[in-house]
Parts: C-alpha cells; structure tokens; sequence
C-alpha cells in the first residue's frame, strides 16, 4: 500500500483531516516558556514576578518574538490594508499594536508596529499576524521589500540581528537616567526615542507592558553584550532583577491583560484559501494545540472579534482594510467583553489536593506554577453559577503579586461586571486530548471573581495616566 503523500501546505492538510479541531486539540506545539536562550528562573519566579511592581525587573525579549521588516514606497498602503488601526499621522518615531482581522471580522493575529526613525517598519509579534503581513506583502502587487528575523523557538540556530530588553518597574525610570548618564530625552507613549548606553546609540520605545513604568530597549546584536552587561552593572544599585521565562510570561495578566495567543482566523474563509496554501504545513497555524474545557467542532466557535479582545477602540473606518464591511456591520452589536478572572482560592486548592489524596485517572488536571496552561491555544469553558454557558477563559498565571490564579476571558456582558462570580471549568473532556501535556484526568470546576483588566489597580492608573485619559 503506498504511502499517503505528505501535504503541502496548510490548506492540503485541511484537505485531508476529517476535523480541524479534533486535529489541533491533539497538536504537541504549546510554545510556553521555551526559550533556550533564557532559563526558565534567575532566582526563582515569585521573586521576579515581584520586582515589576516593587523595583525593576530585566525581561530579555531577544528570542521570543519574530521581527518582520517592510520598507519601500508601498508599506504603509500594506499596512493600511491589513490592519484596523488608524495611519492618518502615523510617522517614524511612533509605534503602534497592529490589529488583523480576516474578510469576516474575525482577529487573525495583532502585534507592535515600530516606526522606525530610518523609515523602516517593523512588526514584532507571534506568528499569527507576521506570517500573514509576509503574504500580503509578497501576493499583493506592492513594491515594498521584506526582512524577516524568526524568533528563536521557529529557528534556533538562527544568529538573532538585533536585541530587545525590557526594564519594567517604578525604579526603571531612575535606571534609565542612570544609564543614560543624565534626563532622558521626552517620549511620548508609545514613542521611540534614543539612549546613550555603555557608548552605544540604544533605540527605546517608552511603553509599561507590565502596567508600570518601563521601555523597551533594542539595537544592533552586536552591542547586545556590552548593554546588557551596562544594565546588570548599573542596575544592582536599583535592586534590577532579571526575570526568566516562567515569570516573563504571566507578566501580560496582571498588567496589561493581553491574550497573546487567539486562534487566528484564517481556516474557513473562502478568501483565504490563498493564504492557506501558502502557509507550510509546519507552520504554527498547522500544528499547534488547541487544549481546554471549551470544546465544538465547528473551528469558528474559536474566532474573536476584535471587540471581544479589548480592541475596539483601535478600529478606525477611514480607509479600506480587509474586513472592514464586516466590522461595519458588526459595530453596534452588543459585544462580549475581556474581563480578569480571579479563580477561588480554596477551589484551586481542592484541586490541587486530588494529586495528593486521588489515584491517577482520577485526578484534576494538573495545574503547574506559575503557568497552569498547556496549550498554545488555551480554551476553558465558563459558566454562570447555575451552569449556563457564558464565556471562556485563555490564558493564565499564578501571579504572586495578586496571591492568586488569574485569567483573562471573554464573557458576555451580563457577566462582565466586576464582582461577578462564575465558574471555569478546568480540564478536558473525555479524560483529555493526546497532548503530551495532558495526562487522564477528571473535570474539575473552579468558581472565580470578575475582576478589570489589567487586575493591578496600579496598573491600571498607569496606562490611563500614560495615554492620556
């Protein structure tokens, strides 16, 4: 009997699956605090989960993100095209969170938009929406060249072409003069400016991606040594603390409430058929886990819109993006809202107690800290108190600031108001996928509390603070 002929892009493979979602749901891709260049603690993750709120924490950014490059006379018209945002304005020295949504109106990735002071654009984000900008740019008829920098987890062996560190915390303002030897020059939020550090010209980009003050620093990889090494030297007398991969990634739940990774949009629209056969078939769109308590087999259920994710304030109708019909039609309807889930203590802790007290099989899924997620795609089911189905909760984290679980969701409105109690249901149906990260288990519910986002009070006066209302 000959051999099945392996597919060739994404969209064979769609071809040839009885089921996407079954197929994903059982993917061993999960992505989560894998960087080998960055162990997973420097002390240990409480700690450093401490120093964004309490000093100043040093989050190494290098690795995790792939970084696209677009210039040329036609890469705003491509931007404009994908994106919802607004580019009325936009000019280098800005930066901007890029939002893509399919011909539907459903989110297809989003990420951070640099305009560079050299005329360059460059978008640091995930797969989801890089990959997709690539193909517009390289299909569309655009005179606009591409570079593309894979993060490190897609190519490993790669050698990195520029730096990224983060300083988050109420000391990195005092660290940032001291590194620059004196004021630092006045940015905006959201705006790039320039540091001297170590005699190195270092780019920032004024932002608080943990809810508090802090920048984002990048340049060449060949300055990187010498500036991180100016950071750890001055930094000591700030009480800096390098954070880890474990702490790195629960550090968007508290402070700024980001989902960073929903399904992307992309496997059922007739227009994107292209776009699915362009994309490999070991593309992170092809293998994947999609893991959780919410389970349909219509992959659709799993879109969001961008309202739901907390970005309907970015959407601008002033010029002619993809799926832009779609979301005009969609504007005024009564959408579900990304609130903070804080999970029950003592739920949590019941449990967790079923490792102790239950023979496997017949335990909760395991919830490992600081990250009880096991999927790239992290998918639980929420109730109401009585059972009905009112949301899902995504991705979430022992934050020690908050001595508690938290998640982001997406709920209905009713359900959206803090105080709120509902109930996440953890685990996975029929004892759990075939995800090396799953092993038997029993449904467990875990009532949780409504909460805003971010969760940090603190977090929250920043960011209002810092753009302006």
């Amino acid at each position: 009997m000959p051999d099945t002929p392996q597919p060739r892009s994404l969209q064979e493979l769609l071809d040839h699956i009885p089921n996407l979602v079954d197929h994903l749901y059982n993917q061993p891709l999960t992505l989560l605090g894998t960087f080998p260049e960055v162990p997973p603690e420097f002390t240990n993750w409480r700690d450093e989960q401490h120093a964004w709120r309490e000093t100043v924490a040093l989050l190494d950014q290098t690795y995790h993100m792939t970084n696209l490059y677009l210039s040329g006379p036609d890469a705003l018209r491509l931007l404009e095209r994908v994106g919802v945002n607004r580019f009325r304005g936009f000019l280098p020295g800005q930066a901007k969170q890029l939002v893509a949504v399919s011909p539907e109106g459903y989110v297809i990735g989003d990420g951070i938009l640099f305009y560079l002071p050299d005329g360059r654009l460059k978008l640091v984000s995930r797969p989801g929406i890089t990959n997709y900008v690539r193909f517009q740019a390289e299909t569309g008829g655009y005179d606009v060249a591409v570079a593309v920098d894979q993060w490190s987890v897609q190519d490993p062996g790669r050698p990195r072409t520029v730096y990224r560190y983060e300083l988050q915390g109420p000391r990195a303002p005092d660290l940032l003069e001291a590194l620059h030897g004196g004021p630092l020059p006045a940015v905006g939020y959201f705006r790039i400016g320039t540091l001297d550090v170590a005699g190195r010209r270092v780019w920032f980009l004024r932002h608080g991606m943990a809810g508090v003050p802090g920048a984002e620093l990048f340049g060449p990889w060949e300055d990187a040594a010498a500036v991180k090494a100016a950071i750890l030297e001055i930094g000591s007398r700030f009480g800096l603390v390098r954070v880890g991969a474990k702490a790195y990634v629960t550090s968007g739940i508290e402070g700024v409430g980001w989902i960073p990774s929903p399904v992307p949009a992309i496997y059922t629209s007739p227009a994107l058929r292209a776009y699915r056969e362009w994309l490999v078939p070991t593309s992170e769109e092809a293998t994947g886990s999609l893991g959780g308590s919410f389970y349909h087999p219509d992959i659709t259920a799993y879109y969001f819109t961008p309202w739901e994710l907390g970005y309907g304030h970015l959407i601008h109708f002033d010029h002619d993006f993809i799926g832009r019909q779609a979301l005009e039609q969609r504007a005024g309807d009564r959408h579900r809202q990304k609130v903070t889930l804080v999970w029950n203590g003592d739920d949590v802790a019941r449990a967790v107690a079923t490792m102790l007290h239950e023979p496997p099989g017949r335990r909760a899924k395991f919830i490992d800290w600081p990250l009880p997620r096991y999927a790239l795609w992290q998918y639980d089911a929420v109730s109401s108190l009585r059972g009905d189905p009112v949301g899902v909760s995504t991705t979430c984290g022992y934050v020690s600031n908050a001595s508690a679980i938290l998640s982001l969701a997406v709920v209905d409105p009713d359900f959206s108001r803090p105080g709120t109690e509902v109930v996440v249901h953890w685990g996975e149906p029929h004892g759990g996928s075939q995800k090396p990260t799953v092993e038997r288990h029993v449904p467990f519910d875990i009532r949780a509390t409504v909460a805003p986002v971010p969760y940090a009070e603190a977090a929250r006066r920043y960011l209002q603070a810092a753009r302006g209302h």
